[in-house]
């Protein structure tokens, strides 16, 4: 029987003291051997990354003594460069370059560790994305320490990464740091814009997000290339955003931005930097107070809102009675999706019809959104097979997928599980991905360095 079931039988308290007992009950692995994840999706490597270890001078046993190091990841979209980008979280503090030439055998070849790592305080190294200019490769890591340590007002660390597979030819280029960057990095979005300029977004310690023209920063620009911010239109907010998503919208022929933060979800029309145009915005939703995550669909009609809470849904919101000026603000969403109820997602990369979503305790899900008020999961594998989180534990919810992506030449899957490390996928059917064949923009969070979606000179 059903918890609906009990509950309407038997009324409310004995649901509750069912959920007592559920949450009470011993947790056992969630996956039969075997059944760790579907059919259709397949692990090519598995890369542990040293996400594991035991915490130093931790008091905690089991399993909560280990770390939670493995944070984002980051994948180059060119078939000759293979690489993917781990950061990771807390001492020591740091990312690593992976290779998957050969994606059955993927493997290390090259890791970066701040100095003085066991001084640092704070989250560490968080985000990173990878950029194009003047034929040259270059990596971002995006930082967030505290200021009990060194380094509390460094936002990220720009490597030159040209020369791999060699990793003698990894080299710091410099570093955005300074008072502006106090607090750090929480989340980065590297862009490139419609009028030709490589943008890095970032999200700071103050009610708007900073926009960073990389090339300035790579000639030296005594401001690290600043040249905007988009703002938090919600009163009262102290970080603005938690991270964004900016693509370019054919139809209308605007560069947009669309955060996730305090009060909400916000759109932005931002082809002029100068100023930015507000659009439209999600906000007053029912168990929504803060946004984590905003993706839209490639042509800008639907985005997945994600927000950062165990039982919480991703949300699918129809931005178009908003962009049209119909409603003051979108208040419901028309569909919504979840691997599981008890649990929650982190982060997630559209490829119509497609959501690859890193769902933490429930691993890699993809579910298919062609139809918005009825998505539906098409596959899925676990990368953390331990017990999973609970409601009564606010200390178990960060431990299984922190992060993926998607290379959209193969349909190659990357993910970052916190504890266990990097995992390779591929998905049957999925060989690839371009907009076009599905009767869409050919718009994701990859960029095409070397075009930008519409060549035009800078006003």
């Amino acid at each position: 029987m059903s918890l609906r079931d009990i509950c309407a039988r038997f009324g409310t308290v004995t649901l509750a003291l069912a959920l007592t007992a559920l949450y009470a009950a011993p947790v056992t692995a969630q996956h039969a051997p075997g059944e760790q994840g579907s059919s259709n999706v397949h692990v090519l490597s598995h890369v542990p990354l040293g996400g594991a270890r035991p915490l130093a001078n931790s008091d905690a046993a089991g399993i909560d003594s280990y770390g939670r190091r493995t944070a984002d990841i980051e994948m180059e979209e060119d078939m000759d460069r293979p690489y993917v980008y781990v950061s990771s979280r807390f001492a020591p503090s740091g990312f690593t370059i992976v290779s998957i030439e050969d994606p059955e055998n993927a493997e290390v070849i090259y890791k970066w560790v701040v100095d003085n790592p066991m001084l640092h305080q704070g989250s560490g190294a968080l985000d990173g994305k990878y950029f194009k200019s003047g034929g040259r490769y270059y990596y971002i890591q995006s930082f967030q320490f505290g200021g009990g340590g060194p380094d509390s007002d460094l936002g990220a660390i720009i490597f030159d990464v040209t020369g791999l597979p060699d990793p003698s030819q990894v080299r710091e280029v410099g570093r955005i740091q300074g008072p502006a960057q106090q607090g750090g990095f929480h989340n980065i979005f590297a862009y490139k814009h419609s009028d030709g300029r490589n943008l890095l977004f970032a999200t700071i310690s103050e009610p708007a997000a900073h926009v960073y023209d990389l090339d300035k920063f790579l000639a030296g620009d005594p401001d690290f290339g600043l040249v905007g911010r988009v703002p938090n239109p919600a009163p009262e907010q102290t970080r603005g955003y938690h991270d964004y998503y900016v693509g370019y919208h054919p139809e209308s022929g605007q560069d947009r931005f669309y955060g996730a933060g305090g009060g909400g979800f916000y759109v932005f029309d931002i082809t002029d930097l100068d100023s930015p145009n507000f659009l439209t915005s999600v906000t007053n939703v029912s168990g929504i107070r803060s946004g984590h995550t905003l993706t839209p669909t490639p042509d800008g009609r639907y985005a997945v809102g994600e927000t950062e809470y165990r039982t919480a849904p991703l949300r699918i919101f129809d931005l178009q009675p908003g962009l049209d000026g119909e409603v003051p603000t979108i208040s419901r969403p028309i569909g919504a999706w979840t691997a599981n109820w008890k649990n929650f997602s982190h982060n997630h990369e559209v490829r119509w019809p497609y959501v690859f979503v890193a769902a933490l305790d429930d691993g890699m899900q993809v579910f298919n959104m062609m139809d918005p008020t009825n998505p539906y999961t098409v596959g899925f594998y676990d990368t953390w097979d331990g017990p999973d989180g609970t409601l009564a534990n606010p200390a178990s919810t960060f431990q299984g997928a922190w992060g993926v992506d998607v290379r959209n030449n193969d349909g190659m899957i990357v993910v970052s599980s916190f504890i266990t490390g990097l995992w390779v996928m591929k998905m049957d059917g999925f060989e690839g991905w371009n907009g076009e064949d599905w009767g869409m923009p050919n718009i994701s969070s990859v960029q095409d360095w070397d075009n930008g979606p519409v060549p035009r000179p800078i006003s």
